[in-house]
């Protein structure tokens, strides 16, 4: 069995025809057909239901098509990562939400530059879901995210839950000074949630927290980001619900409000290629523990 196997078998899964995978491989229907039924042959199972249209995985097939595709990521990881051993000049890319640029990820980062002068650092504005596609694409080294999802290549690591607030315009009548407000006093009023998309996302997580506790916001506008989640609290159009370190955005026109509710928070995660342990990764991981822990924000100590 060759890694051309795998790539094959599994571009014809995904297609579930042979003429469109041969077409994606560049190469022509009979070859992909023998290489197909060369590695059933050598698996001694069916990998897909005979003459079954569209095609079908039989249950090894399914099972052989979970673990190809970790195996493919693992080699394109090792590549990646053998790429960046490899190269006298260090660098680190960095993907995240806009959220975290208005909490300590940018201290994060200016620690960081000053430690280690030598390492180049760029920066992504991505979605979480962007982000674990360019991890597993080498676009990007490290992503600081919010929505909680699986993939067996990519390992995540729960830096700290950060509570939600409520944005308001200012002089709304929900913004009485040093009164929280409780989930269900925001039922009737204009909720704006963001991103739109790609989904899941941070909206989604807003709008589970009111589900949970069998609420349901009557108005529900989707906006693209979060700038033009704020600029229509500003402008009056509804009340957005957002993370804590927003607090550092000073507007005149929009107020912040905390809410009565401990489990009302967002995680952050830090996401990298499951199998990276490079020197820049672990030096990255320590100072925003030294952050943390310098700032007394209680959080869960992972190692690599």
């Amino acid at each position: 069995m060759e890694i051309r196997h795998l790539r094959y078998f599994l571009a014809v899964a995904e297609e579930k025809n042979f003429t469109r995978a041969a077409h994606r491989l560049f190469i022509a229907q009979p070859p992909l057909s023998r290489q197909i039924q060369q590695l059933e042959e050598e698996l001694g199972v069916a990998l897909f239901e005979k003459g079954s249209r569209p095609l079908r995985l039989t249950e090894a097939g399914v099972f052989f098509q979970a673990h190809a595709q970790v195996l493919l990521d693992k080699m394109a990881d090792l590549k990646t990562m053998t790429q960046r051993v490899g190269k006298i000049e260090r660098t680190l890319s960095i993907g995240f939400v806009a959220s975290t640029l208005y909490g300590l990820l940018p201290e994060i980062v200016r620690r960081f530059r000053t430690q280690y002068e030598s390492v180049d650092i760029t920066f992504h504005e991505l979605t979480t879901m962007e982000q674990m596609r360019a991890l597993k694409e080498g676009r990007i080294d490290v992503g600081f995210g919010r929505v909680k999802s699986e993939d067996a290549s990519v390992r995540r690591i729960l830096l700290r839950e950060e509570r939600l607030i409520v944005a308001v315009p200012a002089g709304h009548r929900l913004a009485e000074p040093g009164r929280p407000l409780k989930l269900r006093e925001l039922v009737g009023e204009n909720l704006i949630v963001y991103p739109r998309n790609p989904r899941p996302s941070f909206a989604d997580q807003v709008l589970a927290i009111f589900s949970d506790r069998a609420l349901h916001p009557e108005h529900v506008m989707e906006v693209r980001e979060l700038q033009i989640a704020i600029g229509m609290v500003a402008a009056g159009q509804g009340i957005s619900i957002v993370p804590d370190s927003l607090q550092g955005m000073k507007r005149t026109d929009v107020q912040y409000v905390e809410i009565d509710d401990k489990h009302a928070v967002s995680p952050i995660l830090f996401s990298i290629r499951l199998m990276d342990r490079t020197e820049e990764i672990r030096n990255m991981l320590q100072i925003i523990y030294d952050v943390y822990e310098a700032r007394g924000i209680p959080h869960v100590k992972e190692e690599l």
